[in-house]
């Protein structure tokens, strides 16, 4: 499979967010001076997973987002119960709803990107409620 020089670009920034880590589409965008979707669309058919790991990605306001090219439950959800899993098995937990344990609650509205906030609490890179986030320098381009 052929990748774009955008796709090439976010799988390498991607790379570097270790197993039991987060980012979102917003941060990624932010440093790839991109939008959050354009990301997610790169991500839909991402030819070197795990390696490159998409699942580590979920939206700003902490809800767990789609995997391989289905947002939430579309039609099946049987994607978005293996990105759960995989999420789990490194550690970083959401609730039954799929909400990252620890923030922002359905309808509020939050800020991603770099050091972002999610609900009131402001992302620094160390533990956070559990879970780390993983801010990123793009040395991309």
């Amino acid at each position: 499979m052929t990748v774009t020089e955008f796709q090439e670009r976010v799988y390498t920034l991607l790379s570097r967010v270790p197993a039991g880590r987060i980012t979102t589409y917003a941060q990624l965008a932010s440093l790839l001076h991109t939008s959050p979707r354009a990301v997610g669309n790169a991500l839909r058919n991402n030819p070197f997973a795990p390696e490159v790991p998409c699942h580590r990605v979920i939206c700003a306001d902490g809800y767990v987002g789609g995997f391989k090219g289905e947002f939430e439950k579309a039609p099946s959800g049987v994607n978005q119960q293996m990105k759960l899993r995989l999420l789990r098995e490194e550690g970083v937990l959401f609730d039954e709803e799929g909400w990252l344990v620890g923030a922002a609650s359905q309808g509020e509205r939050v800020k991603g990107g770099n050091g972002g906030v999610i609900g009131k609490r402001k992302i620094t890179g160390k533990e956070w409620d559990g879970v780390s986030w993983t801010p990123l320098v793009d040395s991309t381009h």
